[in-house]
């Protein structure tokens, strides 16, 4: 007779634990950014000073290891000439990514705007056969059909046929974030880099704060004077608990369940964002909208299913 492995099942619930925790975290920031959006606060200064932040709130966690903190910011093993990976990776992990989903969320709902950048994992599959030549397989070509036809319906012909050139172009600008989120991964995933997944965060959040606060300054984008105090306590939320809190409790999961499997469940974010859009904001998407985002959840599904 055998028996299960003990504590098996605590491991499992902590890790879809931790994973539900992630991705409501994820998702409450589309939320929070809309509000503050709203109140007039302009996109690329909420986005710099969000992640400048976020990226001092994640050395706390950091300095909790055994590792000395120095030593999980820049490893030995790390070469001076990777510096210029981790910036590139800055540059679009969180000022491309970022900067234009705020600036494309400024025009279109929350909850769309999470659908379109977390059609991620599609383009990375893409980009994966592309340029690192890796096998994709019937059943992982099939999801990255089904999410480019759930991108489509998504943006759908409404914005364009209309004349609506506001929400067509934030539209876009979301799906170019999810681009530029796939590359910076193509980046990563081939640079190999010898550092931690919290330290790289923290450097990545680093460098695309500096670069968006130097943009909103030179832009002349200014924090608005009638900031009241629910505004700063969803400006603390979207830094802390939605950026910090939920890259943290992400890489517990990765160590838990690996890539593959933690990847697979990334579709919960946008679903989170539809949930809390409606609730919150009273906001719904349209049906052609909903329909795509669930194409889009299939085609992650598949996209991500480890092989046999």
């Amino acid at each position: 007779m055998t028996r299960a492995a003990p504590g098996r099942a605590s491991v499992d619930a902590g890790f879809y634990a931790t994973l539900l925790g992630a991705t409501f975290l994820m998702g409450s920031s589309f939320i929070a950014g809309k509000i503050l959006l709203g109140h007039g606060v302009p996109a690329i200064l909420l986005v710099g000073w969000r992640f400048l932040l976020a990226a001092f709130a994640t050395l706390p966690l950091l300095a909790m290891a055994r590792v000395p903190l120095r030593a999980q910011l820049w490893p030995p093993a790390m070469a001076p000439r990777q510096a210029w990976v981790v910036g590139a990776i800055g540059l679009l992990q969180t000022a491309a990514v970022m900067g234009l989903l705020f600036v494309g969320m400024r025009s279109i709902p929350a909850a769309a705007a999470a659908i379109l950048l977390f059609s991620n994992p599609i383009w990375v599959a893409l980009l994966g056969r592309l340029f690192l030549h890796e096998s994709l397989g019937p059943v992982r070509v099939a999801g990255l059909l089904l999410g480019m036809l759930g991108v489509a319906l998504a943006i759908g012909p409404g914005a364009l046929l209309t004349g609506q050139h506001d929400a067509l172009f934030g539209e876009l600008c979301c799906l170019a974030s999810a681009l530029c989120w796939a590359v910076a991964t193509i980046i990563n995933k081939r640079a190999a880099l010898p550092i931690g997944g919290l330290a790289l965060n923290f450097w990545q959040m680093l460098i695309g704060a500096l670069v968006l606060l130097a943009l909103a300054w030179s832009g002349g984008e200014r924090w608005p004077t009638d900031i009241g105090a629910r505004e700063w306590l969803w400006f603390v939320w979207l830094a802390v608990p939605a950026s910090t809190g939920s890259f943290g409790l992400w890489f517990v999961a990765l160590r838990r369940g690996g890539a593959t499997h933690a990847s697979g469940w990334l579709f919960l974010t946008p679903l989170f964002a539809v949930l809390l859009s409606f609730v919150v904001l009273h906001t719904a998407l349209s049906p052609l909208q909903l329909c795509g985002g669930a194409l889009i959840g299939v085609g992650l599904w598949l996209v991500n299913r480890a092989p046999a």
